[in-house]
């Protein structure tokens, strides 16, 4: 082989080695945005419409007291904890802005929504690396939650209770 040759194919295997080293920087980032806007906006603004048309119409209010209070983490590193739910929506991530910060390795920044729609909660992914888990089930729009059924965010498995 020629000089140029050698000299050509260093370059390209350093422009490729570049290349992949800033895929893996920009990776990362997305992951750990937690900044306010939302790691995939178009997506996860569609589901937030969505979500309500999904909800059955308001119940009365004797079956809103039976809407479960608390968010207990059964399984990962906040194991034991609980956490009250009032009316307003609640954040699960990594990041210190959500509303139960989880120190999970596998949650992203911001990684899933619990919202209140009625007398249930409701369960949407926000465009999170690892997923977001009902079940063996992937959320791919939001969900209703019963009180009792286990979620999983990253590797921390999370229920509702009354």
């Amino acid at each position: 082989m020629s000089e140029l040759t050698v000299t050509l194919l260093r370059f390209g295997f350093l422009a490729l080695l570049w290349i992949f080293i800033f895929s893996i920087v920009a990776s990362q980032g997305r992951d750990l945005a937690v900044g306010g806007r939302l790691p995939v906006p178009g997506r996860s603004r569609r589901r937030q419409d969505a979500a309500p048309q999904q909800a059955p119409p308001a119940e009365a209010p004797a079956d809103r007291r039976a809407r479960p209070g608390t968010l207990v983490v059964l399984d990962g590193p906040l194991r034991g904890r609980s956490y009250p739910l009032g009316s307003a929506p609640v954040l699960l991530g990594r990041s210190p802005e959500a509303t139960v910060p989880l120190g999970d390795d596998y949650a992203s920044g911001r990684h899933a929504r619990l919202f209140p729609q009625g007398s249930r909660w409701f369960l949407e992914d926000l465009g999170s690396t690892n997923g977001t888990y009902v079940g063996q089930q992937r959320l791919t729009r939001a969900v209703p939650l019963e009180t009792g059924t286990p979620f999983r965010v990253g590797k921390t498995v999370l229920e509702l209770r009354p």
